[in-house]
């Protein structure tokens, strides 16, 4: 099995190739320049993914609540498909980081064409899947018109499945490298194209047709592509500190490999994720498209504050990589304790933010008479607070373990976790206790808050020490 070669003939890379590829020093432990050198870029790629979900958000939501709605809930929705292969081609970044530490990058090109691999199924799948969507979405007790325009929006954005893993596959590839830049520019070119692409197709500007909720899901699949392409055009010219020197061709006994511990990370996300869509739909989908507006603005909120987390902890995930790779583990720690402090530091800040100013902040997205909307979020963002320390916590340990390779176990504890413990408990609190919207965030902060212990037992067990992500025999 066998795909073109991307090797490098001519030219320098633009950031220095080798200083951007090369191991951590074989002395002295992680540092905290280390860490902001990779996660600076990383974070604001991160972000931009976070403010292009509320853009859309944003900028349909003169058009209503049931806008509002669909297009909130249609993106989330939208991810149900993408969670899976979007997690597993996140180990790529282990794998290269790894073999970045080992000093054999030349090895690393083959899996980025593994992670694309994943991506062209999953776009395959995504595309196949368009009829479903409209009968998927009847099954669920939304009002007809955030139903009708949901159905439109997940349609549309299910063309963009193969752009957005691929972007996640070539953007973990560089990560695991340590250049974060090639993915921070990806993610600011999409950003900048889906909130220009939403002013023109949303209310018609420049002479395009006014589609509504339709001209948010255009907008945001064409800046996925464009942002895929950032990445693309790169690696295939081998800039950015891609290694030049001629490694052997792709082998299904690696891409095995790869999908050994890649699919529990998958599954992991995808478990995870269609748990929470079920508590959206389900759980908070019966409380009204108001409460469930709210929420999804709420939540909309929160992800800008999450995403930066996420790049602080993939960037320590980073370090922890090369550190094993490298065969020096007892650096994995001082990494961890490192990315705690920032991903702690962060949303301690924002949960602060979120407790005295919570009205100011669902203001943003509520026009005239929505001002329910904000009436309704601002509790829930106040109790979303409660999580934030806890989220910082499980999302660095979490990516800790997945640079290590320790997926399976993750997978299986957020797996027991979310469908016999969050879900179940949000149904009976809603539907029996008359708990509402408040007691179903409560119930979303205990799982956060158990998944972060539980994480932390797991790290502290010492488990993912024993676990061999590259074979031997293969490097």
């Amino acid at each position: 099995m066998s795909l073109p070669s991307t090797e490098n003939t001519s030219g320098p890379a633009p950031d220095g190739g080798a200083s951007v590829a090369g191991p951590l020093p074989a002395t002295g432990g992680p540092t905290l320049r280390m860490l902001l050198t990779l996660a600076g870029p990383l974070v604001l790629a991160r972000a931009t993914q976070a403010v292009i979900g509320a853009a859309d958000t944003y900028q349909v939501s003169h058009l209503g609540a049931d806008a509002v709605a669909a297009t909130a809930t249609g993106g989330l929705n939208t991810y149900a498909l993408v969670m899976l292969p979007m997690g597993t081609v996140f180990i790529v970044q282990s794998f290269v980081s790894q073999l970045r530490g080992k000093g054999t990058i030349e090895d690393t090109p083959r899996y980025a064409w593994y992670g694309m691999i994943v991506a062209a199924l999953a776009g395959l799948v995504a595309v196949a899947a368009v009829p479903l969507a409209e009968p998927a979405i009847d099954l669920f007790g939304f009002d007809a018109g955030v139903r009708e325009q949901m159905s439109s929006y997940v349609s549309i954005r299910l063309y963009a499945v193969f752009a957005i893993v691929g972007m996640e596959a070539l953007g973990n590839w560089y990560g695991g490298l340590g250049n974060t830049w090639m993915q921070m520019f990806a993610g600011v070119v999409a950003m900048v194209a889906n909130v220009a692409l939403n002013w023109v197709f949303i209310d018609g500007n420049l002479g395009a047709p006014a589609m509504g909720v339709e001209g948010a899901a255009l907008a945001s699949s064409l800046s996925s592509a464009l942002g895929f392409l950032c990445l693309l055009v790169p690696f295939l010219a081998r800039w950015g500190g891609a290694p030049r020197a001629r490694a052997r061709g792709l082998s299904l006994r690696e891409l095995g490999r790869v999908m050994r511990f890649g699919a529990p990370n998958g599954v992991n996300w995808f478990l995870e994720f269609a748990a929470f869509q079920l508590f959206v739909n389900l759980v908070l989908g019966a409380l009204g498209t108001h409460t469930l507006a709210a929420f999804n603005v709420v939540l909309s909120i929160n992800m800008v504050s999450f995403m930066p987390a996420f790049g602080l902890a993939s960037s320590g995930a980073i370090l922890a990589g090369t550190a094993i790779g490298g065969g020096r583990r007892d650096q994995v720690w001082p990494a961890v304790r490192l990315t705690l402090a920032a991903t702690c530091t962060w949303m301690g800040i924002i949960g602060a933010v979120y407790a005295l100013a919570p009205e100011a902040l669902l203001g943003l997205f509520a026009h005239g008479e929505d001002r329910s909307v904000v009436e309704l979020g601002a509790s829930m963002l106040v109790l979303s607070a409660a999580w934030q320390l806890f989220d910082a916590i499980g999302l660095t340990l979490s990516e800790t373990l997945r640079a290590a390779g320790d997926t399976a176990w993750t997978a299986l504890v957020r797996l027991v976790l979310a469908w016999f413990g969050f879900v179940p408990a949000a149904y009976y609190v809603v539907r029996y206790a008359g708990g509402g919207a408040v007691g179903a965030m409560l119930c979303l902060a205990a799982y956060i808050a158990l998944l972060a212990a539980l994480l932390g037992y797991r790290f502290r067990s010492g488990a993912w020490k024993r676990i061999e992500l590259i074979e031997p025999t293969l490097v």
